[in-house]
């Protein structure tokens, strides 16, 4: 097998997926989110991954995310815009099965969580042997998608991120742990043309390209994308003063983000500010309503959205 190739430097928002009150898509606000991503200049898109609410959807569900996100680019004139694939899943057989879909819906890559469930179970060896078999048999090139938060405290080891990245399908990784040194490792063993590491939270976007990441996964683009573009075009023409004064900015977003209820409180920020769509999640998750979002932390994402809306 030869190498795959890594999925190019840039911003990539992992979408949240839009609901109406019987829990059943929203196809119109989901393409106008797509739209807007688009239109706002991102390098990629992430369907169907922990911010989509993937775990919620049937197999059926995902492919139809998927299909719905390439048809919005390609109807627009945004064939160039990259999808890349959750395909997590308990098993192996399954994440299988969920790049296969993927690559048939469009998708362009294909981002797999490590296994939980039986987390006790997930030695070393366990770990290495899940990820070298859905990559032996994904149709799309493959990113380990490190997230501790929600792989019941799994949290991949440098060591065995870059023992992985050898593997001819095995393209990047996404750094949901927020750790720069791990981060800084990974790219000083491999850069981002050979193995692209992205950062996975806005916390830590210039840090991560400070230190030779290939850009960011990160939820916040979801509320303010063109913003993280800015600040990305500041970090390529060296203007480094002004992208960490934007960086600062982003960090505290992200954290209100997060403070205010997380992918509901993303869905009713967007409704209320951008014309589209509603705050329903499904259970266990709890919609966040328009008069719940109150205080210094939805003043932070205020400040946000009305430079987000004054950025051409």
């Amino acid at each position: 097998m030869s190498k795959s190739v890594p999925p190019p430097p840039g911003i990539y928002a992992p979408t949240v997926l839009f609901f109406d009150e019987d829990e059943d898509f929203d196809v119109p606000a989901i393409k106008a989110h797509i739209l807007r991503l688009a239109q706002a200049g991102v390098t990629g898109i992430v369907v169907q991954g922990s911010t989509g609410e993937a775990h919620h959807l049937s197999h059926e569900e995902r492919k139809q995310a998927i299909t719905l996100t390439r048809e919005t680019l390609d109807e627009n004139g945004y064939k160039n815009i990259i999808i890349i694939a959750g395909c997590g899943a308990p098993s192996a057989r399954e994440s299988k099965k969920l790049c296969a879909d993927a690559k048939e819906a469009g998708a362009n890559f294909a981002i797999v969580l490590t296994p939980s469930v039986w987390a006790k179970r997930m030695s070393r060896d366990a770990i290495l042997a899940f990820h070298r078999d859905v990559a032996d048999h994904s149709p799309l090139p493959y990113l380990i998608y490190n997230y501790p938060s929600v792989t019941a405290g799994i949290n991949l080891e440098s060591d065995i991120i870059l023992e992985l990245s050898d593997h001819p399908n095995i393209v990047g990784t996404k750094l949901s742990c927020g750790s720069i040194g791990k981060l800084h490792r990974l790219t000083s063993a491999k850069p981002s043309s050979e193995f692209a590491t992205l950062a996975g939270t806005s916390d830590v976007l210039l840090q991560g390209l400070l230190s030779g990441s290939a850009g960011v996964i990160s939820a916040l683009p979801n509320i303010v994308p063109k913003l993280h573009m800015v600040l990305y075009k500041l970090y390529q023409e060296g203007k480094i003063d002004q992208a960490m004064d934007l960086q600062a900015q982003l960090g505290q977003g992200e954290y209100a983000a997060s403070k205010l209820g997380g992918i509901s409180a993303i869905k009713t920020l967007i409704s209320q500010n951008f014309g589209y769509g509603k705050e329903y999640v499904r259970a266990p998750l709890r919609s966040v309503t328009a008069e719940q979002l109150r205080g210094p932390y939805y003043d932070k994402l205020v400040e946000l959205m009305t430079l987000e809306k004054s950025t051409p």
